[in-house]
């Protein structure tokens, strides 16, 4: 509080720091911080729980050529012990279905990919694959129309970039779980 004394001069009154040091369990002081805020608090989302490796991981084929999104599938797969294939052609995925004789459970494109041209490639990919593959088509919020043409062509999902961004932790993980019935909880 700065007032002026009676002498014209200003007055400053010391500031009171007890917010600053906070007495821990066995005594001894630490730096606190603001008061009403928790210490150590994170405001971004912690990593994803990795899944249980059971020797045969899922199958996931991903169409991307924009590297933010490289990195950010890879890094995602990488905490959930999962492993993406990227790859250019649908060839490359026939060729590794064919080698394996496992359909991927999930084939991620992004649908701005122009060098696969994703509306001929869901169809393809649909018609191969059938039903034991799901495909997540990504997109930007404002191309409503293009996101339309994919459903339309085939993909069973198609959500906003931010969406996909935001919820790939979720989404791997759905369709990396096997096919074992769930526990019953009481």
């Amino acid at each position: 509080m700065n007032t002026k004394t009676p002498d014209g001069h200003l007055y400053t009154a010391p500031m009171d720091h007890n917010y600053r040091s906070s007495q821990n369990g066995n005594g001894n002081s630490s730096r606190g911080g603001r008061p009403g805020f928790q210490q150590g608090r994170q405001f971004f989302q912690a990593d994803p729980e990795p899944l249980p490796s059971n020797g045969n991981p899922p199958r996931i084929f991903a169409f991307i050529d924009d590297l933010f999104f490289l990195a950010k599938i890879n890094e995602t797969a990488r905490k959930l012990n999962l492993k993406v294939d990227f790859v250019k052609t649908d060839k490359e995925v026939f060729e590794a279905v064919e080698a394996s004789g496992e359909k991927p459970s999930l084939i991620i494109i992004d649908l701005n990919n122009l060098g696969v041209k994703p509306l001929t490639l869901i169809p393809k990919l649909k018609k191969e694959l059938k039903k034991e593959t799901n495909i997540i088509g990504f997109v930007s919020h404002v191309q409503g129309d293009l996101k339309m043409k994919a459903q339309e062509a085939g993909c069973d999902m198609v959500l906003p970039r931010s969406a996909f961004s935001a919820n790939l932790p979720q989404l791997l993980r759905r369709h990396a779980a096997t096919d074992e019935p769930d526990e019953v909880t009481q």
